[in-house]
């Protein structure tokens, strides 16, 4: 499952809730996965741990993303497996 687009309920940083979200499996473990945060609202500045994936990226059909996005790497969370709703997509070498 590693490097592939899923979606996943992603947690707000407070813990009081949670939304449906797409996110890229950074590590498989037994029974949970490392996810990164995506998000279709792409800052004007880029953050340093941010991917930015536009639309005309040529791996940007093979993720099954919806809209231009960007990954932040820098809001992970860990999350059981039985919680990944789908996979979207995958990686591809120029994303891993």
């Amino acid at each position: 499952m590693k490097g592939k687009f899923v979606l996943v309920p992603f947690p707000f940083t407070d813990l009081t809730a949670s939304k449906l979200r797409p996110a890229l499996v950074l590590y498989d473990g037994r029974k949970d996965v490392v996810v990164a945060f995506i998000s279709s609202r792409i800052p004007d500045k880029i953050p340093r741990a941010g991917v930015k994936i536009p639309k005309d990226h040529e791996e940007f059909g093979s993720t099954g993303l919806k809209a231009p996005s960007i990954i932040r790497l820098d809001k992970v969370a860990t999350v059981l497996k039985d919680l990944v709703i789908g996979e979207l997509g995958e990686a591809g070498p120029k994303l891993k």
